[in-house]
């Protein structure tokens, strides 16, 4: 019995062993004949990498609906230098040959010249090409070469195995390349290295046909512009430096290869316009070619797909816009100046501080942008600066009003208080510089008896020499900055404050204050300064009754597909004036009368609506003419629009009263009655 158990046991010990064999050289033929190819391959594919991928950025639309910037579809170049293997200097100079043939530039920013005799560009380079050079010559060990062009290259030139026999030009190109992988490399930058951008259907192809390892070319979006106007206002994208994503976006989440914006809008909107980018793994062969990809998930399992970023929709109306920059570029051709001149015009609602047009003269288009960066910062004229919120002006005339303001709240002078104009002020007998009003310095006359009615008419400085000295400067002030300027608008963008006159000012540039500047300052000089933004929210307080709003130019924001609003701006306060209406009316009056009877009159005689209105001028140089300022809101009975317009070197204020008309024209005409009726089967945003 014994003998027959053992034997059983033997025979299924055997039989078991036998079928462990069987299913072993079974998973061997399995995995290497049946599917020994698959796994083969499966063996030479690299890890899986993640890698970022952006949202669709936001589009921007003007108040109507009209988008101003929306996105296109366009290819990128980047290199992985690790897929070259040791024929990646031959391998980068196939692909610069194929740039010259295509016409395509790259990124390059190591400072040397690109030709010899070598020269540094680095006086001409950014801060942030500045600091990453110093670093890495100190992590390369080039910190004796680096001062001198010459040896930097021949050190360079060492270092990267290039050929000898190499001209300097193409080993100067080379080494460019070189020189931005190894930033990235050393992580002197961890802004990714886009190698070239938006490039096209030909360059594309004929990089594949060339074959080149480590070459890879991807689809991304660039901004497409559908407006040639408003450039200061909508500003642009790029790829973020390393000081932006340290201060800015590391902590907000971004990738180090974020496009973000740069100025503008597309700057001050960021947080809507960027959406949230999705995290893809991608599968690559040995050859570098994609065999696998896909979302993925978070820590819930969700997958990260890229969620598109919100529409901005601005306060902006675009025509009027238009309007506005063809009006300024027409009307300064036609000024008598010798002079080159810059100008700068903004149209504000005065019942709610929003901003419908904001144009700087001169301007650019933000197309082409790239293409003449050079010539644009070359312009003496500066046309990349928005001079109606980063230049500053002395006010002149149409300073008056808010002197007026806070002589009549504070009972300095009544509506029926009169002054005589003789030409000249007196009141300081021992003064050897006695000012004249302005008619008795061009004509040789007076305006005789003036209340401020009169006084804001015919822009009497002798009334306001009085009054202002009647006031006094610390009255003069707390008025102006009520009325907002010398003070933050409150815009999106970024603005100067400018200043009004006063002790503190003064002392603080080295100078003395004496008590005869007041008179001055009452009538917009001395050290009064400001945005002609800052003039148009001025206005449009004084127009409205003496609610100070802040300027803004976002309306709206709207989630991706348009089918909700994700944030709405309301109007925001920022202080009351305080102005009774008999005191405004007495103010406003004056302001009427500049174009019923005034300077202004010709201009306005065929508008069809009544226009408040003051002219200014302000002497910046006894070489020069003075600026020419233009203020007002319309219509005086029910005003819905304030207008500020600057142009430097202009002369009066009068002269440059038909930009105003022909703002007004527009907006009162067809630019305040848009269209309602939407075509068939078109999206309503």
């Amino acid at each position: 019995m014994e003998g027959k158990r053992f034997h059983f046991r033997i025979r299924f010990v055997m039989a078991l062993f036998l079928a462990v064999l069987v299913a072993f050289t079974w998973v061997l033929y399995d995995l290497q004949i049946q599917r020994g190819e698959d796994f083969l391959e499966q063996s030479r594919r690299k890890i899986a990498r993640t890698e970022t991928v952006d949202a669709a950025r936001g589009e921007i639309l003007d108040r109507y609906g009209r988008v101003l910037v929306s996105n296109r579809t366009s290819y990128n170049v980047s290199l992985d230098l690790s897929l070259m293997g040791d024929g990646r200097n031959e391998t980068i100079l196939r692909l610069l040959d194929i740039c010259g043939e295509q016409g395509v530039s790259w990124t390059d920013t190591l400072p040397v010249s690109k030709t010899a005799p070598f020269t540094s560009t680095l006086s001409t380079a950014s801060a942030g090409a500045k600091k990453n050079f110093e670093k890495l010559a100190e992590v390369m060990d080039w910190t004796k070469e680096k001062d001198d062009p010459d040896q930097l290259i021949a050190a360079m030139r060492e270092h990267y195995e290039v050929d000898p026999d190499l001209s300097d030009q193409r080993a100067r190109a080379l080494l460019g390349v070189r020189y931005e992988a190894e930033l990235r490399a050393k992580e002197v930058s961890y802004v990714a290295y886009v190698f070239a951008q938006d490039v096209d259907i030909d360059f594309i192809t004929a990089v594949k046909e060339a074959g080149l390892a480590g070459v890879e070319i991807d689809p991304t979006t660039v901004r497409q512009y559908h407006t040639p106007y408003a450039a200061h206002l909508l500003g642009r994208v790029g790829l973020m430096d390393n000081d932006e994503w340290n201060s800015i976006y590391k902590d907000a989440g971004y990738p180090y290869n974020a496009s973000v914006g740069k100025e503008g809008v597309e700057k001050s909107f960021e947080q809507y316009l960027h959406g949230q980018s999705g995290v893809r793994a991608v599968e690559t062969n040995t050859q570098g070619k994609i065999v696998s990809e896909y979302w993925v998930p978070d820590k819930n399992g969700v997958p990260q797909v890229p969620q598109p970023g919100g529409n901005v929709v601005l306060t902006l109306d675009s025509k009027l816009q238009e309007v506005v920059e063809r009006s300024m570029a027409d009307r300064i051709a036609e000024l008598a100046s010798e002079d080159k001149q810059g100008a700068a015009a903004v149209v504000i609602d005065v019942q709610d501080g929003g901003v419908l047009a904001m144009a700087s003269y001169p301007t650019f288009d933000l197309s082409t942008y790239v293409q003449e960066y050079t010539q644009l910062t070359q312009d003496p004229m500066n046309p990349l600066r928005n001079r109606a919120t980063q230049e500053i002006y002395p006010p002149g005339s149409a300073f008056k009003m808010a002197v007026a303001a806070g002589a009549l709240e504070e009972g300095t002078i009544t509506k029926d208080t009169k002054v005589l104009c003789t030409g000249r002020y007196t009141y300081y007998k021992n003064r050897s510089d006695q000012p004249q009003c302005w008619i008795a310095r061009q004509y040789g006359g007076t305006h005789g008896p003036e209340d401020v009615t009169d006084a804001i008419k015919d822009s009497c400085n002798i009334f306001f020499y009085d009054t202002g000295r009647r006031m006094g400067i610390d009255l003069i002030g707390e008025y102006a900055r009520r009325f907002g300027l010398g003070e933050k608008t409150g815009i999106e963008l970024y603005e100067e404050t400018g200043h009004v006159a006063g002790p503190a000012y003064t002392e603080s540039q080295g100078q003395r204050w004496y008590e005869g500047n007041v008179m001055y300052a009452a009538i917009g000089q001395e050290n009064n300064a400001f945005t002609p933004l800052q003039l148009a929210n001025y206005v449009a307080t004084l127009a409205n009754g003496g609610t100070h709003y802040s300027a803004h130019l976002l309306k709206e924001v709207k989630s991706s597909d348009y089918a909700q609003v994700t944030y709405q701006r309301e109007p925001e306060v920022l202080g009351e004036v305080g102005l009774s209406q008999e005191n405004l009316d007495a103010i406003t009056m004056g302001m009427l009368q500049v174009t019923t009877e005034g300077s202004a009159r010709t201009y306005f005689k065929d508008l069809g609506v009544k226009v408040a209105a003051k002219t200014g001028s302000a002497q910046v140089s006894s070489a020069t003419e003075s600026n020419a300022l233009f203020v007002c809101f319309a219509p005086y009975e029910d005003p819905e629009i304030a207008i500020a317009v600057v142009v430097e070197k202009g002369g009066s204020g009068s002269t440059i009263a038909n930009i105003a008309v022909d703002i007004l024209d527009y907006y009162f005409s067809t630019g305040n009655n848009m269209e309602t009726v939407e075509e068939e089967n078109s999206l309503l945003r």
